[in-house]
């Protein structure tokens, strides 16, 4: 009995003692841990001259768009032209009722046969200079209401384009809700793109500009300024600058989402490795780790252009630093680090 609980109490103690050197080991194992320091790598930042491209979106517009239609509701007789046709300047494209036309051009005939009959008169003194003034006075209006019925009963094109909508059909009878027929010039065509004020005193007229329209893949077409809005819209603190675009094989249709790259010149930017750069999560900004005598420190940066792969900054470094591009996912701000090649 007495040797069993001597073997018991022996097997206690050697449990006791490999439990405490196990504690010791750990401790001594997290101690060198955290004395160890983080290995990482280390690029030189650099200043160079930067191309001062940005970016704007807009959709095309037409040149110009006409909405053809007659002044008053009628009966339409007869359209001329489909979505898709193209039209020149003075084309006749519908047609309108034309009774009322008619019955316009008998009654001129009449009012000229009574001004020359009381022209007649008042050369023989049969009639007043007022009969005179009055018969001349009805017969100009009846012969501008004419007019303005030709104009309204004939369609014409005031443009040369593309007829780009058709809302109704030969014997409908037109209700002035909307447009017969939609025309748009689209040689050229234009952007209407909103640029920060900032650019404001950069931009001039006339400044070329790259167009790259998305559907047209790996092509880029020219632009120029051709006006500039003289306000900033207060709630977006942008401008409107309108790009004209020379369109002569009619590629780039109205619609089509569009990107405008405006060149501003060069500017000195320090230039960093995309894999040195750090974004916080759960915001929009970025970090990069900067070296400095055995430490890092965390340092916020602004992003500018991706440059192949680096990034331009537009701030947060001066472009005389080391920063860290390779083993950042253990470091914190002020971390101890080892340097490696």
């Amino acid at each position: 009995m007495k040797r069993i609980k001597f073997t018991a109490i022996l097997a206690l103690g050697v449990v006791l003692a490999l439990s405490s050197c196990s504690k010791k080991e750990q401790a001594a194992s997290t101690a060198s841990s955290a004395n160890e320091k983080i290995k990482v790598k280390l690029t030189d930042v650099k200043l160079q001259d930067v191309e001062q491209n940005v970016t704007f979106t807009a959709s095309v517009e037409p040149e110009v768009k006409n909405n053809i239609a007659p002044a008053a509701p009628g009966r339409i007789r007869k359209i001329f032209v489909e979505v898709g046709d193209r039209v020149a300047k003075g084309q006749k494209l519908a047609q309108m009722d034309a009774a009322n036309l008619s019955n316009s051009e008998t009654q001129i005939e009449n009012l000229r046969k009574s001004y020359k009959r009381v022209s007649e008169l008042f050369a023989v003194g049969g009639a007043s200079q007022q009969d005179l003034d009055n018969a001349k006075l009805q017969l100009d209006v009846a012969e501008t209401n004419l007019r303005n019925l030709n104009e309204n009963t004939s369609l014409i094109s005031p443009l040369s384009g593309i007829v780009t909508a058709r809302n109704y059909d030969e014997g409908d009878l037109y209700s002035g809700q909307m447009a017969i027929l939609t025309v748009m010039q689209i040689n050229p065509v234009k952007l209407i793109v909103n640029v920060s004020e900032s650019y404001y005193s950069r931009i001039r007229t006339g400044m070329s500009v790259d167009i790259a329209v998305d559907v047209i893949e790996g092509e880029r077409f020219q632009g120029k300024v051709s006006l500039i809005y003289p306000t900033i819209d207060e709630r977006t603190r942008t401008f409107g600058v309108e790009v004209k675009i020379s369109n002569p094989n009619n590629k780039i249709r109205p619609g089509m989402f569009a990107r405008a790259i405006m060149n501003f010149g060069t500017m000195k930017h320090v230039v960093v490795p995309d894999n040195s750069i750090i974004k916080q999560s759960g915001s929009g900004e970025r970090f990069v780790y900067v070296y400095q005598d055995g430490k890092v420190t965390y340092k916020k940066v602004e992003l500018g252009q991706r440059l192949g792969e680096n990034y331009e900054l537009i701030s947060g470094l001066t472009g005389t630093e080391q920063i860290v591009v390779a083993g950042q996912s253990r470091l914190v701000d002020g971390s101890e680090v080892e340097v490696v090649k």
